[in-house]
């Protein structure tokens, strides 16, 4: 293979000689021809600029480095230079992106970016090792196994973190509000990812929770709200958590709004690339029925979780409750450049059906909550009514409650999980305000029937 250098200083000798600009076209995902109005320039002098480094880095450095690994290191630099999504995929990392969106490989279960040159944990995974550890949204990862990560790429950081199942791996973790670093050893483990959970909550509440968006995420939901609807037919309402979900898939996401939609834009994109522009609207039928709703986000809610969640703000379908989500606004492409090579570039950025754009800004929820820990400000009485001897008994017969009765309180909702508590609450507030609306409107109905009834025997005696 000829030299870089030399290649591309004929290229400008060409060009000086022949008084005319180099043209460099690049190639769409399908190849096809652009218009010429996409066709770039590139100045000669940057040019050269660009040939005499590399000549002297070639020739210089103080280990040789063949072409194929300079050009390799040239492409990831323009990736990495541009935002902290795009990247350039060697035929290993294109291989975890595909096993990634099924829901399978290997690792911590950590979404990590790189913030002011460390490694920064988006959010951790659902029953992985990271999570398990005591991982934290928020966290940055400043040593790996005792050795500094500041300055390193994030494709060199999620490698030296990855390794066999069963092997152990030290974090030096700082935290927020910690005030100083502090180790976390962590097992590694084959990560499979399990994208949709559900359960119901006290007796009557649907809880779905979305870990991840992967390719069956929409129809793995639709499944699990069958189920629960089989448990219980009278549900009260939706929870949807989104929390501490890193995204994933963009389809999966339009596919999980739709299930809560009856119509109406879902999301757009936006980009340069005529491909790069589309619509997503959603599909006639709510399979809840149109259930009170509320989604729960946090800081670890980023890309797809988002799209979800301002869809259904926008829509006035749901509640939004928790704290600002994370804020990524950007669509990815991965486009093959060999065999086993691709690029991962930002092509668009999405806007939720108002027109909001989310990128670097997040969805801010409706009700801000944060997750506490929450403590009775008086302890339960130790003597009731019901406890006193001689007591009356209640007029209707009802079921009397002493003091060692109220006082059961195992594994209360509200000491688990303040944002779920909070969550209930509310879906139980406004069923009750519905179910007292109705209430309502059918005694004004009674009263509107008995009158327009006196009013026609009234007309009708003689």
């Amino acid at each position: 293979m000829p030299h870089l250098y030399s290649f591309l200083r004929k290229l400008s000798v060409f060009t000086l000689a022949a008084c005319a600009p180099l043209f460099v076209q690049a190639q769409t995902p399908s190849n096809e021809p652009e218009d010429a109005d996409t066709i770039s320039v590139l100045p000669l002098e940057d040019l050269r600029v660009f040939t005499k480094a590399y000549e002297h880095i070639r020739s210089s450095y103080i280990e040789e480095i063949d072409d194929r690994t300079l050009l390799e290191y040239a492409i990831r630099g323009m990736l990495d230079e541009l935002d902290p999504h795009s990247a350039f995929l060697d035929a290993s990392s294109f291989d975890d992106l595909q096993v990634h969106t099924s829901g399978e490989f290997g690792g911590l279960g950590i979404e990590v970016g790189i913030e002011d040159g460390f490694v920064k944990v988006i959010s951790p995974i659902d029953d992985t090792p990271a999570q398990k550890a005591g991982v934290e949204a928020g966290d940055l990862i400043i040593k790996i196994n005792g050795t500094s990560v500041k300055g390193i790429t994030l494709s060199d950081a999620v490698e030296k973190m990855r390794g066999a199942p069963g092997t152990d791996i030290t974090l030096t973790i700082m935290r927020k509000d910690v005030e100083q670093p502090f180790d976390l050893v962590l097992t590694r483990d084959k990560i499979k990812v399990r994208s949709v959970r559900s359960d119901i909550v006290e007796h009557d509440f649907a809880y779905l929770r979305v870990a991840q968006f992967q390719l069956r995420t929409g129809q793995d939901l639709a499944n699990e709200i069958k189920k629960l609807q089989k448990i219980n037919s009278d549900l009260k309402g939706v929870i949807l958590d989104l929390r501490n979900n890193p995204g994933g898939v963009l389809t999966a996401s339009v596919e999980v709004a739709d299930l809560f939609l009856n119509d109406g834009l879902i999301v757009y994109t936006e980009g340069r690339m005529h491909d790069a522009n589309s619509q997503y609207s959603a599909t006639p039928g709510d399979a809840v029925d149109g259930l009170p709703m509320v989604v729960l986000i946090n800081g670890g809610s980023a890309s797809a979780s988002e799209i979800v969640a301002g869809a259904l703000q926008d829509q006035n379908r749901a509640l939004v409750l928790g704290t600002r989500s994370f804020g990524k606004g950007s669509v990815q492409t991965v486009i093959s450049i060999t065999e086993d090579r691709a690029i991962k570039i930002t092509t668009a950025l999405y806007f939720t059906p108002n027109g909001r754009s989310i990128q670097a800004q997040g969805i801010e929820p409706d009700i801000e909550v944060e997750r506490v820990k929450i403590t009775a400000v008086q302890p339960q009485a130790d003597i009731t009514e019901a406890d006193l001897s001689g007591h009356l008994k209640n007029a209707k017969g009802g079921a009397e409650v002493k003091a060692s009765d109220r006082g059961k309180r195992k594994n209360e909702l509200h000491e688990r999980d303040s944002q779920l508590y909070e969550a209930v609450n509310i879906l139980r507030g406004l069923h009750l305000f519905q179910k007292a609306q109705q209430a309502k409107a059918e005694k004004e109905l009674e009263k509107s029937q008995a009158a327009e009834q006196a009013a026609a025997e009234t007309t009708e005696t003689p």
